[in-house]
């Protein structure tokens, strides 16, 4: 798909991973970005709302940014991301912080590709599916792949991390 590399796709090809790129209109104005991606994607592509995923940045108590990877629908529960990181506690990033750190633009964070790699915890609820999608690294692209991968590659710890 012409303009659609991007660090992200770029890390997936040289790892010779299989991956499907799908885009979609962004509005600037879209208040959530996930949600956005849901309602584009979701009946276009046949997927569950489960299997589009959103990518927050976190930082710990011991002030290191990390990554949290979980399902659009889902509200981050920052006391198990904080767990499954070995950390006491976590809170959301400041979004400067996210951005410079990644690479990325708030909407287009993605957890592979990422200027400066950041410890990853993918819900657990990713396994369930065969395939799942996250942003690309761009507003308006997303990466259609197993979910094995994407842990494989950003070498994250799978654990329960949506809030119940």
């Amino acid at each position: 798909m012409a303009g659609s590399a991007t660090p992200a796709t770029q890390a997936l090809s040289k790892a010779k991973v299989a991956f499907q790129v799908h885009s979609y209109e962004h509005d600037p104005g879209s208040a959530s970005y996930g949600t956005e991606a849901v309602d584009a994607l979701a009946g276009r592509l046949g997927l569950q709302p489960g299997q589009i995923f959103k990518t927050l940045v976190v930082k710990t108590s011991d002030s290191r940014l990390a990554v949290a990877v979980l399902p659009v629908p889902e509200k981050l529960s920052l006391k198990a991301v904080a767990a499954a990181l070995g950390a006491g506690k976590a809170v959301m990033a400041e979004a400067a912080d996210a951005q410079r750190s990644t690479g990325y633009v708030l909407g287009g964070i993605s957890p592979l590709g990422q200027r400066k790699p950041l410890p990853t915890v993918v819900d657990a609820s990713a396994t369930g599916w065969d395939r799942m999608l996250c942003s690309a690294g761009r507003r308006g692209l997303e990466i259609d792949l197993d979910p094995a991968d994407l842990v494989r590659l950003t070498g994250a710890v799978l654990a329960p991390i949506a809030a119940g």
